[in-house]
């Protein structure tokens, strides 16, 4: 390794092994500090080092030269951890929202900050820069700041673990009050009735033929999801071989075993009777053939080449339930009745027709662990989100409750007016 001394000895200019690049060395305020001059002249290489020298000291006369690791340096030892610790146990997209977060909202505020320097009133300062410099003119909301603040905790920790900073900042948000409970959008009986209502009409009459296949899918969705309470991502990932039809001993009904794999990884469900004959409908459905999509019909008009009639194929076990996706058709008819917002303005999705599976069993009076179990879900959750705007989880025996009257008690016999006292009482 060839290595020079110049600027009176304090800087040490120099190549590792075979590299052509030249680094350089120096010592500022007790400490060595190294960089790479990514130069392979060793004049410019000389002149690069002078400069970074120089720059180190005024900053450390400035007192802004750092003697710890940056946000920076902590953000990357992070990331470089957390996707290969968690890999298999996390959603892909969830790791990356954590490297998103940091590049675009967190690094460019604390990037430069020593890892110490991120205390609860910089994380205030962040907060009140980031409600009042959103380029939408819109302030986040709460729960976007929420995951940010997660991402700077996780952060924060990797400093902690490597001992690079002694203790955890107070992150929570000052003059926080009650977080207000929100209803989650969900159809109401009579709205439930009224959205199949419309989806089986529009499967009956589709506005194009080639829609049909796509309409009836969507009906049997509607169904198959009200009334087993998956998610849907946990019914796109599901196929024909997790479904199975059995006769429930308890009840005697007709149910549908799912075996599940979504959010939670791999969990169970056992559906309400009227999911099964939704299901028994997807599984007699003969499979599309020929690409439903605008741009393949475009194709097969453009070329001339009329469609041949092929083998009629049915779901196999290990097809999906509901391949492709129906989301536009499905918005359609909730703009179409009017069912797309509640009355609240939160705008209704699939995950409604969850929503209303849980919401269903509560008015029933299912108890409230085992509809947990049932989807996936803690007891914790459906308290806060939906037992706390059901009327039937409310006891109105149990709530007015009168206290019995006391009966008059028998007194003596009203006394008579004592006489007015004379002069010879006194």
């Amino acid at each position: 390794m060839s290595s020079h001394e110049f600027f009176g000895g304090k800087i040490q200019l120099y190549r590792r092994g075979d590299s052509r690049i030249w680094h350089c060395s120096a010592s500022v305020a007790g400490k060595q500090h190294r960089t790479s001059t990514k130069e392979d002249n060793f004049d410019l290489a000389k002149h690069i080092a002078e400069d970074w020298y120089l720059t180190l000291r005024g900053k450390n006369h400035a007192g802004l030269l750092k003697h710890e690791k940056t946000f920076q340096q902590c953000a990357d030892q992070f990331l470089k951890e957390y996707e290969i610790i968690t890999e298999g146990q996390r959603s892909p997209r969830w790791v990356e929202g954590h490297g998103i977060r940091l590049r675009v909202h967190l690094l460019p505020f604390f990037g430069e900050f020593g890892v110490s320097e991120v205390t609860a009133g910089k994380l205030q300062e962040y907060r009140m820069h980031r409600m009042t410099t959103s380029r939408t003119g819109k302030a986040p909301a709460r729960s976007t700041i929420h995951d940010e603040v997660v991402t700077l905790r996780q952060v924060l920790k990797t400093a902690i673990r490597h001992g690079w900073l002694s203790h955890l900042p107070d992150l929570s948000p000052p003059y926080k009050t009650q977080g207000k409970i929100v209803h989650r959008p969900w159809f109401s009986p009579a709205e439930y009735k009224q959205l199949y209502e419309a989806t089986r009409a529009y499967a009956r009459e589709p506005f194009h033929d080639h829609y049909k296949w796509n309409a009836e899918q969507v009906h049997d969705y509607v169904l198959f999801l009200a009334n087993t309470g998956l998610r849907p991502d946990e019914a796109k990932n599901l196929q024909h071989r997790d479904v199975m039809i059995v006769e429930d001993e308890a009840t005697g009904d007709r149910i549908l075993e799912i075996e599940v794999r979504g959010k939670r990884g791999i969990g169970f469900c056992k559906s309400m009777p009227s999911a099964v004959r939704p299901y028994e409908r997807l599984l007699a459905r003969p499979l599309p053939g020929l690409p439903q999509g605008k741009r393949a019909r475009r194709r097969r008009g453009e070329t001339g080449d009329a469609p041949s009639k092929e083998e009629v194929k049915y779901p196999q076990p290990m097809d999906h339930v509901f391949p492709g996706n129906h989301i536009k058709l499905f918005n359609g008819v909730l703009n179409r009745t009017n069912l797309k917002k509640d009355r609240d303005g939160n705008r209704r999705t699939a995950y409604s027709l969850r929503h209303t599976y849980i919401c269903m069993r509560l008015m029933e009076g299912a108890d409230i662990y085992q509809i947990a179990k049932n989807c996936r879900t803690s007891v914790e959750m459906i308290e806060k989100f939906y037992a706390a705007h059901i009327k039937n989880t409310l006891n109105a025996a149990a709530i007015n409750v009168l206290r019995p009257k006391p009966k008059p008690r028998k007194g003596n016999p009203a006394r008579t007016k004592a006489p007015a006292n004379d002069e010879d009482d006194l």
